[in-house]
C-alpha cells in the first residue's frame, strides 16, 4: 500500500473505534433469525416492515449503526479490503483466495471493454439526456450486445410457464381456496441459459460494463471521446481514469475504492427491491439491474448527495451556518444529508466518508471552505436534532464532497452510486433466485361498488369528475 494511503486506513480504524464505543449498549435487531413461513409482522404503507425474504448478503442495524456484508463489518472491509474483493464476497459468500481473486480481476478487466456497446451508445444524443437516463440506455445496449436474450431463439419455453392462477394467494378465494397459504417456490433458469438469465458471469459483465458506460457518458456529455480502460489499474482507479481523463493519485484511487465498497449493498432498499421483483419473474439479470437504475433515478432514493452539496454552497461559509440552521429549523426545512429511514445512530458510511472528505480537503482551496461549512453544520445538527430525534449525517452528506474533490461533477453522483450498487443488486438477485417465488403483494380496495355503466352520450361533466 502507498504510504499516503496508510493514513486513510488509520482514519477508518479510528472511526470504527468511535462507532463501537458510542453504540455498544444498543440492543441487537430482531431481524436476524430464520424465518418460519408464513411470518407475522406489522406492515405499513409501501410495505414498510414487511418480511419479503431471507438473506445472508447484507445486514443493517439502524440503532447500533452497523452495516454488515456477509458477516464482515463495513469498517474492516473499508480499512483492509478492495472493491474487487468485496464484490466477489457479495456474489459468492466468501472472500476470495489469491487464485480466485486473480481470476476474478482478470475477468473484470476483460469485461470493461465493451466496444460494440460504446458504438451504439455514441449513436444517440447522450448530451441531451440526463445521466441516469443515459445509464439505463447504456445498460440496455450492454444487454443486447452481451446476450442473446432478445433473439427469437432465446424466447422462454412456454411449456415451463406457470399459470397465472397458480401464483394467487389461496386464502383470497374462500371458500374455494385453502385455509392456509401454500407456497410454491421455483428454481432459477437452467444453466443452459445461464448467461442470459442469472449467473455470476452475467454479474461480472454488469459490474465492469456499467462502470465503463457511466464513465463514457460523462466524456460524451462533455464533447470528448470515451477513454479505453487501462488493464493495469484497479476497478476504482480505472473508473476514475475513464471518468476524468487522468490517472488518479494513489490516495484518490484508494478513496474511490472505499466509496465503492460503502455503496455496494444496503439491505432491501427501493432499488434492490425493484431488481428482485423483476428477477422473480425469471426475467434476465440485465433487465433487473435496469429496474434498479430506474428506481435509483427517483429523488427519494438517489440524488441526495447532490442536493447536500448544493446546500453547503448556498450557506456561504462557516460564519453563516448557525443562522442558516436556525432559520431552517424554524421553517421546518429538510436538511439534506441528515437523517435516515433505518439509522437512528450515526450512519457508519458517513463515519468513514467524513474523515476522508477532511483528508481530501486539506490544502484544496475549492473544497476546504465547503468541508468547514459541512463540519460546522454537522455539529449544529448533531447537538440538537441528534439529541432530540436521533438525526445524524447519512452517507449523502459527505459523499458529494469526496466526489467533488476527485473531479466528479454532481450530475455523476447518482451514476457512481449505481456503479457500486450493481454488485449488491446482482448478489441479492442470485441469492433470491435460488429459492424463487414471484413477488405478489396485495392492495386493499377502497373504491366503490355497484356503479352502473352510462353510455358515452349520456355522461355529464359531473359524472366524469367523479370518476
Amino acid at each position: 500500500m502507498h504510504d499516503d494511503c496508510s493514513v486513510i486506513t488509520k482514519l477508518i480504524l479510528s472511526a470504527a473505534e468511535d462507532a463501537r464505543k458510542e453504540t455498544s449498549g444498543e440492543a441487537e435487531s430482531p431481524y436476524t433469525q430464520k424465518v418460519e413461513w408464513p411470518v407475522s409482522c406489522t406492515v405499513g404503507p409501501g410495505l414498510e416492515g414487511a418480511i419479503a425474504c431471507e438473506s445472508s448478503v447484507g445486514y443493517v442495524n439502524g440503532s447500533k449503526g452497523l452495516l454488515i456484508y456477509r458477516g464482515y463489518d463495513i469498517f474492516d472491509l473499508c480499512a483492509h479490503s478492495t472493491f474487487e474483493e468485496v464484490s466477489y464476497l457479495l456474489l459468492h459468500g466468501n472472500l476470495p483466495t489469491a487464485e480466485q481473486l486473480e481470476t476474478y480481476q482478470q475477468k473484470l478487466v476483460s469485461y470493461r471493454y465493451v466496444p460494440k456497446t460504446m458504438r451504439v451508445l455514441m449513436g444517440f444524443p447522450i448530451e441531451e439526456l440526463n445521466t441516469m437516463a443515459a445509464l439505463r440506455l447504456g445498460t440496455l445496449f450492454l444487454r443486447q450486445k452481451k446476450t442473446l436474450i432478445d433473439q427469437e431463439a432465446a424466447r422462454p419455453d412456454i411449456e415451463s410457464a406457470i399459470g397465472s392462477d397458480e401464483d394467487s394467494i389461496p386464502m383470497e378465494i374462500a371458500p374455494y381456496g385453502e385455509p392456509h397459504a401454500i407456497y410454491e417456490f421455483k428454481r432459477k433458469a437452467s444453466t443452459a441459459q445461464a448467461d442470459d438469465a442469472a449467473s455470476p458471469e452475467s454479474c461480472y459483465h454488469l459490474i465492469s460494463g456499467v462502470a465503463t458506460i457511466a464513465a463514457a457518458i460523462r466524456r460524451i456529455r462533455d464533447g470528448n471521446m470515451p477513454i479505453e480502460p487501462d488493464p493495469d489499474l484497479s476497478h476504482a482507479g480505472n473508473f476514475l481514469y475513464m471518468l476524468t481523463g487522468r490517472r488518479p493519485t494513489p490516495v484518490e484511487e484508494r478513496v474511490m475504492d472505499i466509496a465503492l465498497i460503502l455503496h455496494a449493498d444496503h439491505g432491501m432498499n427501493a432499488s434492490t427491491f425493484a431488481c428482485m421483483v423483476v428477477a422473480s419473474t425469471l426475467s434476465d439479470i440485465y433487465s433487473s439491474v435496469d429496474a434498479g437504475i430506474g428506481a435509483l433515478n427517483g429523488p427519494l432514493h438517489g440524488g441526495a448527495n447532490e442536493l447536500a452539496l448544493r446546500t453547503l454552497r448556498s450557506i456561504g461559509g462557516v460564519g453563516n451556518v448557525k443562522g442558516w440552521f436556525e432559520q431552517a429549523r424554524a421553517s421546518k426545512q429538510k436538511i439534506m444529508g441528515f437523517g435516515h429511514r433505518v439509522y437512528k445512530a450515526y450512519d457508519p458510511r458517513a463515519r468513514v466518508l467524513g474523515p476522508l472528505s477532511r483528508h481530501l480537503a486539506e490544502g484544496n482551496p475549492d473544497i476546504q471552505p465547503l468541508f468547514e461549512t459541512a463540519r460546522a453544520l454537522e455539529c449544529e445538527v448533531a447537538s440538537t436534532l441528534g439529541v432530540e430525534k436521533k438525526i445524524f449525517p447519512n452517507v449523502d452528506f459527505f459523499s458529494g464532497l469526496v466526489y467533488t474533490s476527485m473531479g466528479i461533477p454532481p450530475e455523476l453522483f447518482t451514476p457512481v452510486f449505481a456503479v457500486s450498487r450493481v454488485s449488491g443488486w446482482t448478489a441479492r438477485v442470485l441469492e433470491y433466485l435460488e429459492n424463487n417465488r414471484i413477488f405478489r403483494p396485495r392492495a386493499m380496495y377502497v373504491g366503490p361498488f355497484g356503479k352502473k355503466y352510462v353510455p358515452l352520450e349520456g355522461r355529464s361533466d359531473d359524472e366524469a369528475d367523479e370518476g
